[in-house]
Protein backbone atom coordinates (compact mmCIF):
# COMPACT_ATOMS: atom_id res chain seq x y z
CA UNK A 1 0.00 0.00 0.00
CA UNK A 2 1.39 3.45 -0.92
CA UNK A 3 1.52 5.82 1.71
CA UNK A 4 1.83 9.79 2.30
CA UNK A 5 5.47 8.70 2.40
CA UNK A 6 5.99 7.22 -0.94
CA UNK A 7 3.66 10.30 -2.51
CA UNK A 8 5.77 12.98 -0.80
CA UNK A 9 9.34 10.84 -2.22
CA UNK A 10 7.69 10.62 -5.44
CA UNK A 11 6.81 14.45 -5.82
CA UNK A 12 10.52 15.71 -4.87
CA UNK A 13 11.67 13.30 -7.58
CA UNK A 14 9.36 14.57 -10.50
CA UNK A 15 8.53 17.95 -9.49
CA UNK A 16 7.76 19.21 -13.39
CA UNK A 17 5.08 16.40 -13.22
CA UNK A 18 3.58 17.46 -10.36
CA UNK A 19 3.57 21.23 -10.91
CA UNK A 20 1.99 20.14 -15.12
CA UNK A 21 -0.87 18.17 -13.17
CA UNK A 22 -1.95 21.34 -10.52
CA UNK A 23 -1.77 23.43 -13.82
CA UNK A 24 -4.04 21.17 -15.52
CA UNK A 25 -6.35 20.90 -12.48
CA UNK A 26 -6.63 24.96 -12.09
CA UNK A 27 -7.53 25.23 -15.80
CA UNK A 28 -10.08 22.71 -15.94
CA UNK A 29 -11.48 24.34 -12.69
CA UNK A 30 -10.99 27.82 -14.54
CA UNK A 31 -13.11 26.47 -17.29
CA UNK A 32 -16.33 24.66 -15.37
CA UNK A 33 -16.77 27.72 -12.20
CA UNK A 34 -15.88 31.53 -13.30
CA UNK A 35 -17.03 33.62 -11.18
CA UNK A 36 -16.96 37.36 -10.32
CA UNK A 37 -16.86 39.22 -6.45
CA UNK A 38 -19.34 39.64 -4.70
CA UNK A 39 -20.54 38.01 -1.10
CA UNK A 40 -21.15 35.34 -2.49
CA UNK A 41 -19.68 35.12 -5.44
CA UNK A 42 -21.83 35.11 -8.73
CA UNK A 43 -20.96 32.20 -11.31
CA UNK A 44 -20.82 33.40 -14.85
CA UNK A 45 -20.72 31.72 -18.41
CA UNK A 46 -17.83 31.11 -19.51
CA UNK A 47 -16.24 33.11 -22.53
CA UNK A 48 -13.60 33.21 -24.75
CA UNK A 49 -11.69 35.92 -22.92
CA UNK A 50 -11.61 33.89 -19.61
CA UNK A 51 -10.44 30.65 -21.99
CA UNK A 52 -7.83 32.78 -23.57
CA UNK A 53 -6.32 34.43 -20.10
CA UNK A 54 -6.80 31.39 -18.16
CA UNK A 55 -4.74 29.43 -20.29
CA UNK A 56 -1.15 31.13 -19.64
CA UNK A 57 -2.28 31.84 -16.05
CA UNK A 58 -2.08 28.15 -15.55
CA UNK A 59 0.72 26.79 -17.58
CA UNK A 60 2.86 29.79 -15.79
CA UNK A 61 2.74 27.47 -12.95
CA UNK A 62 4.49 24.76 -13.97
CA UNK A 63 7.54 27.23 -14.23
CA UNK A 64 7.06 28.40 -10.90
CA UNK A 65 10.17 26.52 -8.87
CA UNK A 66 12.51 27.40 -11.79
CA UNK A 67 11.52 30.74 -12.15
CA UNK A 68 9.29 31.97 -9.30
CA UNK A 69 9.44 35.82 -9.44
CA UNK A 70 8.49 35.68 -13.26
CA UNK A 71 5.74 33.72 -12.39
CA UNK A 72 4.49 35.35 -9.66
CA UNK A 73 5.05 38.42 -12.22
CA UNK A 74 2.76 36.59 -15.31
CA UNK A 75 0.25 35.10 -12.67
CA UNK A 76 -0.67 38.46 -11.19
CA UNK A 77 -0.04 40.27 -14.14
CA UNK A 78 -2.85 38.23 -15.71
CA UNK A 79 -4.96 37.75 -12.46
CA UNK A 80 -5.77 41.79 -12.75
CA UNK A 81 -5.79 41.97 -16.46
CA UNK A 82 -8.87 39.26 -16.02
CA UNK A 83 -10.53 40.94 -13.24
CA UNK A 84 -9.92 45.02 -15.32
CA UNK A 85 -11.41 42.85 -19.02
CA UNK A 86 -13.50 40.31 -17.61
CA UNK A 87 -14.47 41.00 -14.12
CA UNK A 88 -13.66 37.26 -13.51
CA UNK A 89 -11.97 35.94 -10.93
CA UNK A 90 -12.03 32.01 -10.57
CA UNK A 91 -8.14 30.65 -10.94
CA UNK A 92 -6.66 33.94 -11.19
CA UNK A 93 -7.27 33.82 -7.66
CA UNK A 94 -5.57 30.85 -7.23
CA UNK A 95 -2.67 31.47 -9.37
CA UNK A 96 -0.82 34.43 -7.81
CA UNK A 97 -1.44 32.95 -4.16
CA UNK A 98 0.74 29.80 -5.38
CA UNK A 99 3.06 31.93 -6.90
CA UNK A 100 3.88 34.08 -3.92
CA UNK A 101 3.81 31.12 -1.69
CA UNK A 102 6.50 29.29 -4.24
CA UNK A 103 8.83 32.59 -4.53
CA UNK A 104 8.84 32.69 -0.46
CA UNK A 105 9.99 28.80 -0.34
CA UNK A 106 12.57 29.47 -2.80
CA UNK A 107 13.83 32.48 -2.23
CA UNK A 108 15.35 34.85 0.48
CA UNK A 109 13.20 36.40 3.30
CA UNK A 110 13.64 40.34 1.85
CA UNK A 111 13.19 38.84 -1.85
CA UNK A 112 9.87 36.76 -0.78
CA UNK A 113 8.23 39.61 1.27
CA UNK A 114 9.07 42.12 -1.03
CA UNK A 115 7.62 40.70 -4.35
CA UNK A 116 4.81 39.30 -2.41
CA UNK A 117 3.65 43.05 -1.12
CA UNK A 118 4.26 44.35 -4.46
CA UNK A 119 1.97 41.57 -5.74
CA UNK A 120 -0.39 42.05 -3.45
CA UNK A 121 -0.26 46.13 -3.49
CA UNK A 122 -0.39 45.54 -7.82
CA UNK A 123 -3.76 43.23 -7.00
CA UNK A 124 -5.34 45.66 -5.02
CA UNK A 125 -4.70 48.76 -7.09
CA UNK A 126 -6.44 46.81 -9.85
CA UNK A 127 -9.37 45.39 -8.00
CA UNK A 128 -9.78 49.29 -6.82
CA UNK A 129 -9.77 50.35 -10.42
CA UNK A 130 -12.29 47.50 -11.41
CA UNK A 131 -14.34 48.46 -8.62
CA UNK A 132 -14.73 51.97 -9.63
CA UNK A 133 -12.32 53.34 -6.62
CA UNK A 134 -14.99 51.30 -3.86
CA UNK A 135 -13.39 49.14 -1.64
CA UNK A 136 -16.11 48.13 0.08
CA UNK A 137 -15.98 44.46 -1.85
CA UNK A 138 -14.79 42.04 0.54
CA UNK A 139 -13.70 39.45 -2.52
CA UNK A 140 -11.33 41.79 -3.66
CA UNK A 141 -9.30 42.42 -0.17
CA UNK A 142 -9.46 39.24 0.74
CA UNK A 143 -7.49 38.48 -2.44
CA UNK A 144 -4.70 40.79 -1.04
CA UNK A 145 -5.04 39.10 2.30
CA UNK A 146 -4.39 35.66 1.07
CA UNK A 147 -1.59 36.98 -1.10
CA UNK A 148 0.50 38.28 2.18
CA UNK A 149 -0.45 35.28 4.12
CA UNK A 150 0.36 32.99 1.22
CA UNK A 151 3.74 34.55 1.60
CA UNK A 152 4.43 34.58 5.50
CA UNK A 153 3.82 30.64 5.04
CA UNK A 154 5.83 29.93 2.86
CA UNK A 155 8.62 32.09 4.60
CA UNK A 156 7.93 30.09 7.50
CA UNK A 157 8.25 26.25 5.22
CA UNK A 158 11.68 27.94 4.23
CA UNK A 159 13.04 28.68 7.34
CA UNK A 160 11.76 25.38 8.88
CA UNK A 161 13.92 23.72 6.23
CA UNK A 162 16.60 25.47 6.26
CA UNK A 163 16.81 25.14 10.30
CA UNK A 164 16.15 21.04 9.20
CA UNK A 165 19.10 20.98 7.25
CA UNK A 166 21.54 23.20 9.22
CA UNK A 167 20.73 20.29 11.91
CA UNK A 168 21.38 17.70 9.07
CA UNK A 169 24.60 19.26 8.13
CA UNK A 170 25.88 19.43 11.33
CA UNK A 171 25.01 16.17 12.30
CA UNK A 172 26.98 15.00 9.08
CA UNK A 173 30.01 16.79 10.05
CA UNK A 174 29.88 15.97 13.67
CA UNK A 175 29.51 12.09 12.21
CA UNK A 176 32.27 12.90 9.83
CA UNK A 177 34.20 14.62 12.74
CA UNK A 178 34.22 11.18 14.54
CA UNK A 179 34.77 8.98 12.03
CA UNK A 180 38.06 11.05 11.15
CA UNK A 181 39.01 11.43 15.08
CA UNK A 182 38.76 7.60 15.15
CA UNK A 183 40.65 6.87 11.53
CA UNK A 184 43.30 9.25 13.49
CA UNK A 185 43.78 7.22 16.38
CA UNK A 186 43.73 4.44 14.86
CA UNK A 187 46.72 4.88 12.81
CA UNK A 188 48.44 6.93 15.71
CA UNK A 189 47.78 3.16 17.91
CA UNK A 190 49.32 1.89 14.78
CA UNK A 191 52.28 3.40 14.69
CA UNK A 192 52.58 3.13 18.07
CA UNK A 193 52.61 -0.68 18.38
CA UNK A 194 54.97 -0.36 14.82
CA UNK A 195 57.68 1.53 17.38
CA UNK A 196 57.39 -0.92 19.70
CA UNK A 197 57.26 -3.99 17.95
CA UNK A 198 60.69 -2.66 16.14
CA UNK A 199 62.84 -1.39 19.09
CA UNK A 200 61.49 -4.57 21.37
CA UNK A 201 62.92 -6.91 18.22
CA UNK A 202 65.35 -4.99 16.65
CA UNK A 203 67.62 -4.93 19.28
CA UNK A 204 67.48 -8.42 20.87
CA UNK A 205 67.71 -10.33 16.95
CA UNK A 206 70.84 -7.96 16.27
CA UNK A 207 72.31 -9.58 18.97
CA UNK A 208 71.03 -13.53 18.27
CA UNK A 209 72.49 -13.15 14.80
CA UNK A 210 75.94 -11.68 15.77
CA UNK A 211 76.24 -14.31 18.45
CA UNK A 212 74.55 -17.28 16.32
CA UNK A 213 77.17 -16.21 13.46
CA UNK A 214 80.43 -16.64 16.62
CA UNK A 215 78.90 -20.16 17.70
CA UNK A 216 79.06 -21.17 14.10
CA UNK A 217 82.55 -20.12 13.42
CA UNK A 218 83.77 -21.18 16.79
CA UNK A 219 81.22 -24.43 17.37
CA UNK A 220 84.41 -26.98 16.19
CA UNK A 221 87.51 -24.64 17.08
CA UNK A 222 86.43 -23.55 20.50
CA UNK A 223 83.29 -25.24 21.82
CA UNK A 224 83.37 -22.72 25.32
CA UNK A 225 83.13 -19.60 22.96
CA UNK A 226 80.42 -21.00 21.01
CA UNK A 227 78.35 -22.37 24.21
CA UNK A 228 78.95 -18.86 25.80
CA UNK A 229 77.35 -17.63 22.58
CA UNK A 230 74.58 -20.11 22.38
CA UNK A 231 74.04 -18.95 25.93
CA UNK A 232 73.80 -15.21 25.57
CA UNK A 233 71.50 -16.24 22.02
CA UNK A 234 69.10 -18.18 24.65
CA UNK A 235 69.10 -14.98 27.05
CA UNK A 236 68.41 -12.75 24.19
CA UNK A 237 65.78 -14.74 22.87
CA UNK A 238 63.89 -14.90 26.52
CA UNK A 239 64.43 -11.15 26.54
CA UNK A 240 62.29 -10.79 22.76
CA UNK A 241 59.75 -13.19 24.26
CA UNK A 242 59.10 -11.50 27.70
CA UNK A 243 59.07 -8.16 25.88
CA UNK A 244 56.88 -8.89 23.39
CA UNK A 245 54.55 -10.85 25.84
CA UNK A 246 54.56 -7.49 28.24
CA UNK A 247 53.56 -5.76 24.82
CA UNK A 248 50.43 -8.10 23.72
CA UNK A 249 49.33 -7.82 27.50
CA UNK A 250 48.57 -4.18 26.91
CA UNK A 251 47.04 -4.87 23.66
CA UNK A 252 44.57 -7.63 25.18
CA UNK A 253 43.69 -4.83 27.91
CA UNK A 254 42.61 -2.22 25.90
CA UNK A 255 39.22 -2.22 27.98
CA UNK A 256 40.75 -2.61 31.51
CA UNK A 257 41.18 1.18 32.39
CA UNK A 258 43.69 1.07 34.66
CA UNK A 259 45.73 -1.51 32.19
CA UNK A 260 49.61 0.15 31.28
CA UNK A 261 49.71 2.30 27.94
CA UNK A 262 53.04 1.39 27.36
CA UNK A 263 55.28 -1.14 27.74
CA UNK A 264 57.33 -0.81 31.28
CA UNK A 265 60.90 0.25 30.00
CA UNK A 266 63.08 3.42 31.30
CA UNK A 267 66.33 4.94 32.15
CA UNK A 268 66.45 2.60 35.14
CA UNK A 269 67.34 -0.46 33.13
CA UNK A 270 69.88 1.24 31.15
CA UNK A 271 72.82 -0.77 33.12
CA UNK A 272 71.29 -4.05 31.50
CA UNK A 273 70.86 -2.57 28.04
CA UNK A 274 74.09 -1.45 28.16
CA UNK A 275 75.76 -5.06 29.47
CA UNK A 276 73.49 -6.84 26.68
CA UNK A 277 75.43 -4.78 24.29
CA UNK A 278 78.75 -5.63 25.67
CA UNK A 279 77.79 -9.42 25.42
CA UNK A 280 77.18 -8.32 21.92
CA UNK A 281 81.02 -7.16 21.91
CA UNK A 282 79.83 -3.28 21.88
CA UNK A 283 81.74 -1.59 24.38
CA UNK A 284 79.78 1.13 25.61
CA UNK A 285 80.52 4.26 27.75
CA UNK A 286 77.51 6.51 29.27
CA UNK A 287 77.84 9.49 31.62
CA UNK A 288 74.77 10.82 33.10
CA UNK A 289 74.84 14.89 34.28
CA UNK A 290 72.49 17.04 36.05
CA UNK A 291 70.14 16.28 38.78
CA UNK A 292 68.16 12.91 38.09
CA UNK A 293 64.60 12.81 38.84
CA UNK A 294 61.64 10.84 38.43
CA UNK A 295 60.33 11.30 34.98
CA UNK A 296 56.98 10.93 32.81
CA UNK A 297 56.46 7.41 32.00
CA UNK A 298 56.37 8.49 28.10
CA UNK A 299 59.70 10.73 28.10
CA UNK A 300 61.15 7.40 29.99
CA UNK A 301 60.47 5.31 27.56
CA UNK A 302 61.43 7.30 24.28
CA UNK A 303 64.56 7.86 25.79
CA UNK A 304 65.18 4.42 26.93
CA UNK A 305 64.29 3.27 23.30
CA UNK A 306 66.36 6.20 21.13
CA UNK A 307 69.03 4.70 23.36
CA UNK A 308 68.37 1.14 22.47
CA UNK A 309 67.97 1.77 18.73
CA UNK A 310 71.15 4.17 18.63
CA UNK A 311 73.36 1.12 20.29
CA UNK A 312 71.58 -1.35 17.66
CA UNK A 313 72.41 1.16 14.48
CA UNK A 314 75.61 1.31 16.05
CA UNK A 315 76.62 -2.46 16.25
CA UNK A 316 75.09 -2.92 13.30
CA UNK A 317 76.03 -0.30 10.83
CA UNK A 318 79.17 1.80 12.29
CA UNK A 319 81.86 -0.70 12.26
CA UNK A 320 83.07 0.28 15.39
CA UNK A 321 83.04 -1.73 18.82
CA UNK A 322 83.02 1.53 20.99
CA UNK A 323 79.96 4.03 21.62
CA UNK A 324 79.15 6.92 24.32
CA UNK A 325 76.05 7.59 26.13
CA UNK A 326 75.16 10.52 27.75
CA UNK A 327 72.34 11.51 29.66
CA UNK A 328 71.77 15.40 31.15
CA UNK A 329 69.22 16.33 32.99
CA UNK A 330 68.22 20.02 32.57
CA UNK A 331 65.61 21.85 34.47
CA UNK A 332 63.44 21.93 31.32
CA UNK A 333 64.48 18.68 29.72
CA UNK A 334 66.19 15.60 29.61
CA UNK A 335 69.31 15.33 26.67
CA UNK A 336 70.33 12.07 24.94
CA UNK A 337 73.29 11.57 23.11
CA UNK A 338 74.85 8.56 21.12
CA UNK A 339 78.02 8.66 19.61
CA UNK A 340 80.21 6.49 17.84
CA UNK A 341 83.85 6.76 16.26
CA UNK A 342 82.85 3.97 13.74
CA UNK A 343 83.69 4.67 9.84
CA UNK A 344 81.03 2.34 8.01
CA UNK A 345 80.67 2.28 4.21
CA UNK A 346 79.14 4.91 2.80
CA UNK A 347 76.04 3.70 1.76
CA UNK A 348 75.31 2.56 5.78
CA UNK A 349 76.06 6.26 6.62
CA UNK A 350 73.53 7.92 3.80
CA UNK A 351 70.78 5.44 5.26
CA UNK A 352 71.46 6.26 8.94
CA UNK A 353 71.14 9.65 8.39
CA UNK A 354 67.88 9.46 6.18
CA UNK A 355 66.03 6.92 8.43
CA UNK A 356 67.37 3.44 7.24
CA UNK A 357 68.49 1.92 9.76
CA UNK A 358 66.78 -1.09 12.08
CA UNK A 359 64.51 -3.64 10.39
CA UNK A 360 62.78 -2.58 7.64
CA UNK A 361 64.59 0.93 7.16
CA UNK A 362 62.37 2.62 9.85
CA UNK A 363 64.81 3.04 12.77
CA UNK A 364 65.45 6.71 12.64
CA UNK A 365 62.04 7.36 11.63
CA UNK A 366 60.66 5.64 14.56
CA UNK A 367 63.09 7.51 16.89
CA UNK A 368 62.17 11.11 15.35
CA UNK A 369 58.47 10.09 16.00
CA UNK A 370 58.57 9.02 19.55
CA UNK A 371 60.74 12.30 20.16
CA UNK A 372 58.04 14.41 18.42
CA UNK A 373 55.60 12.06 20.06
CA UNK A 374 55.95 13.99 23.74
CA UNK A 375 57.50 17.09 22.18
CA UNK A 376 61.03 16.64 22.06
CA UNK A 377 63.47 17.42 19.19
CA UNK A 378 65.43 15.15 17.04
CA UNK A 379 68.69 15.17 15.12
CA UNK A 380 71.07 12.60 13.53
CA UNK A 381 74.24 12.88 11.24
CA UNK A 382 77.81 12.11 11.12
CA UNK A 383 79.72 14.28 13.06
CA UNK A 384 82.59 16.68 11.38
CA UNK A 385 85.47 14.88 12.71
CA UNK A 386 83.86 11.34 11.98
CA UNK A 387 81.37 9.02 13.45
CA UNK A 388 77.66 9.49 13.75
CA UNK A 389 75.98 11.23 16.54
CA UNK A 390 72.32 10.97 17.57
CA UNK A 391 70.54 13.53 19.97
CA UNK A 392 67.24 13.99 21.55
CA UNK A 393 65.57 16.87 23.91
CA UNK A 394 63.10 15.65 25.76
CA UNK A 395 60.78 18.62 27.80
CA UNK A 396 60.62 17.69 31.47
CA UNK A 397 57.83 19.34 33.44
CA UNK A 398 59.80 22.06 35.82
CA UNK A 399 61.50 20.31 38.95
CA UNK A 400 59.28 21.14 42.26
CA UNK A 401 60.65 24.26 44.50
CA UNK A 402 61.19 21.69 47.63
CA UNK A 403 63.01 19.30 44.96
CA UNK A 404 65.68 21.97 44.23
CA UNK A 405 65.97 22.81 47.66
CA UNK A 406 66.50 19.53 49.26
CA UNK A 407 69.25 19.17 45.95
CA UNK A 408 70.53 22.00 47.20
CA UNK A 409 71.31 21.11 50.58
Amino acid sequence: MTGPADWRQTARAHPLVVDGMLAAAFFVISLLAPFTPGDPPQRVPLTAAVGVLAAPTCAALVLRRRWPLAVLAVTTGLACTAMVVTDVQGVFVVAPVVAAYTVAVRSGRRTAWTAGIAAAVTYGAAALAAAGGNWSDPGNSNVVVWIVAATAAGDAVRSRRAYVALLEERARRAEQSREEEAARRVVEERLRIARELHDVAAHHIAVISVQAGVAGHTLRTDPDVAEESLALVRQAGRSVLEELGALLSVLRRDDDPQAPVEPTRGLDGLDDLVGSFAAAGLEVAWTLSGRPRPLPSAVDLAAYRIVQESLTNVHKHSGTAAARVGIEYTPDRLVVRIRDEGHGGPAARTDAAHGGHGLGGHGMVGMRERASAVGGRFEAGPGPDGGFTVRAELPLPPASREGREGDDG
